[in-house]
């Protein structure tokens, strides 16, 4: 029997995690067949596992990283545990290797407004322009955006409905900027999209757009406008969270907005408002400035 096969389709059809969720479990799990070589699942015991988290901390994968896969294989074992009899789980209590925590990358206000403000000069642009604001606007994921219907989208109101991690739907506001691109925008998805297309953002062959060309087109845009770096579709939702939190200090309102299960994953963004604020001091406060009068 398949028990990766069985997993998946269990992931998939009973819990209903999204296919970018059930690829990512798969790649996982796949790597540990990979590191247990010719060993069976039954017969993985602690050890295993120790000795697999320091080959990967060896190759330098990261600890976020090596955390993700060990909460991956955690899920499997358990699994094969309720529904395939092998009743040792040989993850638990086992912890992956503490590494820095990286702080999200965010443009400045002055980057995101430049970024998005691009000239509606075609249809592709109209819709570009459409979900660079929307992006901005509203701070949603990549896969949100990718796969909101246009009857997820309530102009009247300035809302949009999404569906995020763990299947959970919440109501997200719009700004007006964003609104009057959408507007745009609507006429010419009319135009291109295939009969039965509920996709609100379509591509040229008037089917739902891919992630990948999202992000290739962001890129493209990012160099167009000027902007330096790796510029990508999280880095507008960091900038969303980043702008709303210095202008409001509302923390739990961000993490509404954003969807977050747990305020701790929102508050990586007050230290970037504190770098914000420390910047700031830096340049403006007599006793900080480094040359004396």
């Amino acid at each position: 029997m398949d028990l990766l096969a069985a997993y998946l389709d269990h992931l998939s059809h009973e819990r209903g995690l999204s296919p970018l969720t059930c690829e990512n479990y798969a790649r996982d799990i796949r790597t540990l067949q990979g590191l247990a070589g010719e060993t069976p699942f039954q017969d993985i015991e602690t050890a295993h596992i120790r000795r697999f988290i320091a080959t990967l901390h060896g190759r330098g994968i990261g600890g976020k990283s090596i955390a993700r896969a060990l909460s991956a294989w955690r899920g499997f074992f358990a699994f094969l545990s309720r529904r395939h009899g092998i009743d040792n789980n040989p993850c638990v209590g086992m912890r992956p290797p503490k590494s820095a925590k990286a702080l999200p990358q965010a443009l400045s206000p002055e980057q995101a407004s430049r970024l998005v403000d691009i000239e509606d000069g075609d249809a592709l642009a109209l819709r570009d322009h459409a979900i660079l604001e929307l992006f901005y606007s509203s701070g949603l994921r990549l896969a949100e955006l990718i796969n909101l219907d246009l009857d997820g989208l309530d102009l009247s109101e300035g809302t949009v409905t999404v569906t995020g991690k763990g299947n959970k739907t919440r109501i997200v506001p719009v700004g007006q900027y964003a609104i009057a691109a959408i507007q745009k925008w609507l006429p010419q998805r009319a135009l291109l999209k295939s009969e039965e297309e509920t996709a609100l953002f379509v591509g040229r062959a008037g089917k739902r757009l891919t992630p990948r060309a999202v992000q290739y087109r962001l890129k493209t845009w990012a160099i167009k406008q000027g902007i330096a770096g790796n510029v990508h579709p999280h880095m507008l939702r960091h900038s969303f969270a980043t702008h709303v939190l210095q202008s409001s200090g509302d923390l739990r309102a961000v993490q509404e907005m954003l969807g977050h299960a747990n305020i701790s994953t929102t508050q990586v963004y007050t230290h970037l408002d504190f770098q914000h604020l420390a910047k700031v001091y830096d340049q403006a406060h007599p006793r900080a400035k480094k040359n004396k009068p």
